[in-house]
């Protein structure tokens, strides 16, 4: 009955005049940053670090919408009742200012080459305090972040690169007599430097000295002034902050802590003439020779290196893996193409093979997990040129009929229709994608650009629900412009009927409190 009460109180808090209180403050603390009014950007920050909307929205973030919401820290604890979310805010009004955070726990993460990265995880508390913090830092330091900087940013996208590339390196921009310098950051993570990183946050002197311990807290003994703890909610924007600018050494686009290089020798190589080839090796050369020293310096500041083992130089026709997907241009007719990578494509095939064949789950259970694999890995790769059978994915479709038809009461009729639901037609557009305009960022203020970008990010269904509804939320009234993401809500709670009448678009977190209700 107690939960009850609580539960009623909070699904009753007035969210839609918090969400508007909060993201007015962040767009004048963006404002005053463009100004470069740094004493007008602390006093927002203050103002807005003591608004309860504030910590009511960052409990709600990270026990509600964030993907880890489920995590456990070091106290065990996977998730909050509503009592407990009431618990926290108080405990947020108190200490927030003078937060001391608890150890990590640590959780090995296997990676690509056979060695593992531990990934520290904060307890729900300290990582509602974290996204508490993010709401007053991150807007400050989006006025300062460099246009070619897409990765764990609001409003970008890892498909922003993709497209990026594309106008890099198409024919009409002389892409194939281009060369691509990529380069990686050895432990970007674990080697930043802890005092190198504080003097360049933008944050009231009490919010420093609680992330200064939020960063003691996850070193490693070997490094004790070194180091960013993977898995918090903050851990992210801290990295940008430390390897902004990086970008202004060379044509850089850079996602996170992963880098590529655009050098353009000037000139196509004329095959009649010896010299011509010396003289661009002798120009790519030198241009990468002066990257890599720019690039060590800058990183020898930050307490961080070049990982050498993924630092190559290429040519674009020779083609290069950059975010899980292939880059190259064709020789033949200087045409760029970009397509998923091995390594991606091995890993979803693995993952799609292990639902298949798991025998844990019936035929329904696995057509909608394999669904929802199967759509996130196309939608990730939606602008690729996939026509080739390679990414037909038939093969993985016969097999899933093949296992789903052996099932006990299931005829071929009913195994077929699963296959068509769990496989649907992707729909590619090659190249479609609308880069995000230079230095523009949510908390500008131009809610009218930033609602239909989010909106073009979605097809089918969830693209005419919110074209219907003029790119607001359904439920709340606000307009999808932030990155919280957008989830489709059926009226009549019947999830086979699929009429565009009975379908709206609503935020994730509203379309949780919708079902609360019922």
């Amino acid at each position: 009955m107690k939960d009850n009460f609580y539960s009623e109180l909070w699904k009753n808090l007035n969210w839609k005049l918090a969400r508007k209180k909060v993201f007015r403050l962040q767009k004048r603390i963006y404002k005053a940053m463009l100004r470069k009014d740094y004493k007008q950007v602390r006093n927002l920050q203050k103002l807005l670090l003591r608004s309860r909307a504030a910590k009511f929205l960052a409990i709600r973030r990270v026990t509600q919408e964030n993907q880890g919401k489920k995590t456990a820290g070091i106290d065990g604890k996977a998730s909050l009742k509503f009592e407990e979310r009431f618990a926290l805010f108080i405990m947020l009004e108190k200490y927030g200012h003078k937060w001391k955070h608890n150890k990590l726990r640590e959780i090995p993460i296997p990676k690509k080459d056979g060695s593992t990265r531990m990934l520290k995880v904060p307890t729900i508390a300290d990582r509602a305090w974290q996204a508490w913090c993010k709401l007053a830092i991150e807007p400050a330091h989006e006025a300062t972040f460099h246009e070619r900087s897409y990765g764990f940013r609001p409003g970008r996208s890892a498909q922003d690169t993709q497209k990026l590339l594309f106008s890099n390196l198409r024919s009409s921009s002389k892409g194939h007599r281009k060369y691509i310098y990529e380069m990686d950051i050895a432990k970007c993570f674990d080697r930043i430097d802890h005092r190198h990183l504080m003097n360049r946050i933008i944050a009231p002197q009490s919010i420093k000295q609680g992330l200064w311990g939020c960063l003691k807290s996850g070193t490693n003994i070997n490094f004790p002034e070194q180091g960013v703890p993977q898995g918090g909610v903050i851990s992210p924007l801290l990295a940008n902050i430390s390897l902004n600018g990086i970008e202004d050494l060379g044509k850089c686009i850079r996602y996170a802590d992963d880098l590529v290089f655009i050098i353009d020798p000037g000139f196509d190589e004329d095959p009649t003439k010896k010299w011509h080839k010396r003289r661009i090796n002798q120009i790519v050369k030198s241009e990468k020779e002066l990257i890599e020293y720019e690039v060590s310096q800058f990183l020898k500041e930050r307490g961080l290196e070049i990982k050498p083992s993924k630092t190559r130089l290429v040519k674009a026709t020779d083609g290069f893996d950059f975010l899980g997907w292939h880059f190259y241009v064709q020789s033949n007719n200087q045409k760029f193409r970009s397509v998923p990578s091995e390594e991606n494509f091995k890993a979803f095939k693995e993952k799609a093979k292990a639902i298949i064949n798991s025998s844990a789950f019936g035929a329904r259970v696995k057509a909608k997990k394999l669904s929802s694999v199967v759509r996130g890995w196309r939608n990730y790769h939606k602008f690729c040129k996939l026509d080739g059978s390679r990414f037909s994915l038939w093969h993985m479709s016969y097999r899933a009929f093949k296992v789903f038809n052996k099932e006990k009461k299931m005829n071929k009729y009913k195994a077929k229709s699963l296959i068509q639901k769990a496989f649907p037609n992707p729909g590619w557009k090659e190249n479609d994608h609308i880069m995000v305009k230079n230095n523009k960022s949510p908390f500008d203020g131009d809610i009218a650009y930033w609602s239909k970008r989010n909106s073009k990010l979605y097809d089918g269904v969830t693209s005419q629900a919110l074209k219907r509804q003029d790119h607001k939320c359904e439920y709340c009234g606000l307009k999808f412009s932030d990155d919280e993401t957008v989830e489709l809500h059926h009226v009549d709670g019947n999830h086979n009927n699929w009429d565009k009448k009975n379908l709206v678009a609503v935020h994730r977190s509203c379309h949780h409190y919708i079902h609360m209700k019922q």
